[in-house]
């Protein structure tokens, strides 16, 4: 195994300045319901957190997990350890989110750092089975680290384990466990994170979550969770619909589980509770079930937008270049205008580069657009994105009255997606449904803002601004 100075001098500079979320008014008690000795360990280290000179620090799981990622951002190459030991008296505290009870889960477990809205989650990798009878779902956990190790499990999930496993993270041991993994005498009622699929990316990895009108493709009628012709991990697909689609997931299902030749419910649709992990390797973030009980779907199945069924609004593909808008400089020389590239041309155009990168805020805003005949309104537009910089923001308004909209009008900021390709021509992107059905029977007003720095100034084409309402 390979030792690094490095890692010490990172911890010690953690420990000493980065440990601020740190609980300090917690109540550090625990019932006298489980083993003596296992009441014993996490008694002294609750007693010792509540101490005026503890020998402890408590760190969040966040802050821990950004203790092996500042490590693996140092690293290049291929030949380095996907772990790092920690020499430090650290204690994590998480709630569990998995379940080994059903078999799709095989000696680890997950935990998040709230029961409720949860803002990061880790993995722990132990040499136990069936490990639900201990360490149950919404179990709060607290996790000894000195000495132990933390880095990549085989799916590249970052875990908490007991030793070395060649390059990755390894398990605790049977004989580690006890003395290491101490639960409380707290179980809490975890409340899953709601997200759309679409909405479900890395930063949730570890955390129990729950998406709302979810389906199987029809195509898998007849299929099982498991694939009968694998010997491995089974990963099937579910879909909910957006906009005029579909957006897609992939749930995967443990050859062990028991319910892996457990018909899937393809006639209906509706939710599904389960823990967001990655595949093998690493390659795809998957949901993973802690049992079928989770997969309630008793609705009808959904059906994708029509866009036969609406009303165009309003479009503009700049080919009376901004005549449909109207600019607002707010900082830097640069100006949003037109030009002959687009998709097709002309498009909205805005750099701010100019004998470098230059400081910008410009805001690019749409005249008023008469919602008063329509429901359900949401648009959608086109964006090339050149260089590296910040993305453009999005916003909408009902109240704008013209100049500054830092002072005139009540913005709400969108979410859209924006070219990711800052260093490829010509790859545009769809910004996907834009939800503006607040302002259904109002006057809207939508805006690109811009921004640039000294040091970064992207350059961004904007095209086929549609906004559609039933």
């Amino acid at each position: 195994m390979k030792t690094t100075k490095l890692l010490t001098l990172l911890l010690a500079a953690f420990v000493s300045i980065a440990i601020t979320s740190c609980v300090e008014d917690d109540d550090y008690s625990i019932p006298n319901s489980l083993g003596e000795e296992e009441n014993r360990l996490l008694n002294e280290i609750l007693d010792d957190l509540n101490s005026e000179e503890p020998e402890y620090e408590e760190v969040s799981i966040a802050d821990l997990k950004l203790l092996y990622e500042t490590y693996e951002a140092g690293q290049s190459g291929f030949d380095y350890d996907h772990f790092i030991q920690i020499p430090d008296n650290l204690v994590v505290k998480g709630y569990v989110t998995s379940s080994d009870a059903t078999g799709n889960f095989y000696k680890e477990f997950y935990m998040q750092d709230s029961p409720e809205n949860p803002t990061a989650a880790i993995g722990v990798i132990l040499n136990q089975v069936d490990s639900y009878n201990q360490f149950n779902v919404g179990r709060e956990v607290y996790v000894k680290l000195k000495d132990m190790y933390l880095g990549y499990n085989s799916n590249e999930v970052i875990s908490i384990g007991g030793m070395p496993d060649e390059d990755e993270v390894g398990q605790f041991t049977a004989n580690q466990i006890p003395t290491k993994i101490l639960r409380s005498g707290t179980t809490e009622t975890m409340v899953p994170l709601e997200l759309n699929l679409s909405e479900i990316n890395e930063s949730h990895v570890g955390m129990l979550v729950t998406s709302y009108d979810v389906e199987f493709p029809e195509s898998l009628s007849g299929s099982t969770y498991g694939d009968p012709t694998q010997d491995f991990d089974t990963q099937r697909t579910i879909q909910s619909c957006e906009g005029f689609g579909y957006s897609n997931f992939l749930l995967e299902t443990s050859s062990f589980a028991n319910f892996y030749y457990t018909p899937l419910p393809t006639q209906n649709g509706g939710t599904i509770t389960a823990v967001v992990l990655k595949s093998f390797g690493g390659d795809n973030l998957v949901l993973l079930l802690n049992n079928t009980n989770d997969v309630d779907f008793e609705s009808d199945r959904c059906t994708p937008l029509d866009i036969n069924d609406f009303t165009v609004v309003f479009e503009d593909g700049f080919d009376n270049n901004l005549n449909n808008w109207s600019t607002y400089n707010v900082t830097g020389a640069q100006i949003w205008g037109t030009t002959n590239f687009g998709n097709p041309a002309p498009s909205a155009y805005m750099n701010g580069y100019s004998s470098g990168a230059q400081e910008n805020e410009d805001w690019l805003i749409s005249n008023a657009i008469d919602l008063s005949g329509v429901t359900n309104t949401f648009f959608f537009f086109e964006t090339d994105k050149r260089y590296d910089g910040n993305d453009l923001e999005v916003y909408m308004s009902t109240d704008y009255s013209g100049g500054d909209p830092n002072t005139s009008g009540t913005w709400t900021m969108l979410d859209a997606t924006m070219d990711p390709n800052a260093n490829s021509w010509n790859t545009w992107t769809n910004s996907g449904n834009v939800d503006v059905s607040a302002a259904d029977g109002q006057m809207l007003y939508i805006a690109f803002k811009y921004t640039s720095t000294s040091s970064a100034a992207a350059t961004f084409e904007l095209d086929n601004v549609t906004v559609l309402g039933l």
